[in-house]
This record gives structure tokens, sequence and C-alpha cells, in this order.
């Protein structure tokens, strides 16, 4: 599958498309195209420079980094962020800092993950009762393990 992807408005040279990191790799790296600090417990919404269009039928999930979850405590705070295949503008993304000392990401560095996933849309209708199942309706740890 191929996706068109276009260059937002310049922030500084050109940064690297988004790219897979290895061949086994799911999402391709989105990168910061400006310098942010993130304070301990502050959001910020994160420019990426690109914009892509999504084909119908697929979505583009914007996932967090594993290793800047683990090593900085930042993430991504609508976990996974959809972007929608009618949309055409500057993909962003919201990060947070769950440590405890301010985050400095320097314009460039690998910020998320965007993964292109198919998905189907659906019909409702409205009915008095749903079928029965063996959970029914438990919630929550219903099941008793954590």
């Amino acid at each position: 599958m191929e996706i068109h992807i276009k260059r937002m408005g310049s922030r500084g040279e050109p940064l690297p498309l988004p790219t897979y990191a290895t061949d086994g790799s799911a999402g391709l790296d989105l990168r910061a195209d400006e310098a942010v600090t993130l304070e301990p417990g502050e959001r910020k919404l994160v420019p990426t420079g690109i914009a892509v269009a999504i084909p119908p039928g697929f979505e583009g999930q914007v996932r967090p980094r594993s290793g800047l979850a683990l090593k900085r405590g930042v993430t991504t705070l609508n976990a996974p962020g959809t972007i929608d295949a009618d949309y055409r503008g500057e993909c962003g993304v919201i990060l947070i800092n769950h440590g405890r000392e301010p985050v400095h990401l320097p314009r460039g560095e690998r910020i998320a993950q965007l993964v292109i996933a198919r998905f189907e849309r659906v019909q409702l209708r409205e009915v008095d009762a749903l079928d029965d199942t063996a959970r029914g309706a438990g919630g929550f740890g219903h099941t008793g393990q954590s």
C-alpha cells in the first residue's frame, strides 16, 4: 500500500520522513517538528510537520514510543489517537510528561509511532435485548484476576 505524505510549513531544515526502524516494525516513527519542553504533568500538542492521505477503510493510529515512556516518562495522552482517512491537516501528537523532572525534546526527536490499520464501518440497530454470553454483564475485574 502507498500512502501519500506532504511536508507542511517550514520550521527549519526538512526532517526525515517517517520510517520503520526495523523490518519487523509495525509503526512508522513520527518526529517532533519543533523543540518542546514538558514540565512534570504538562501536556502539549507537538507538530510533526507532515500531513498524510490515508485511504478510505483505513486509519492512522498514533501510539506511544515505549523507550520514551520508560526512560523519560513521556507518552501520548490519547493512545491510540486516530488520524481519519478524510483528514488532510498537519498531524500532531499530544504528549504528556508523567515523570518528576522536566523533559526537553529537541526538534527531530522521535516522539510517537504511526500504525496504519484497516477498520470496518458498521450500522447500529437498536434492540430490546442482547444475546446471552458466558461473561454477560461482568465488567472491570470480573474474573478476579489482576
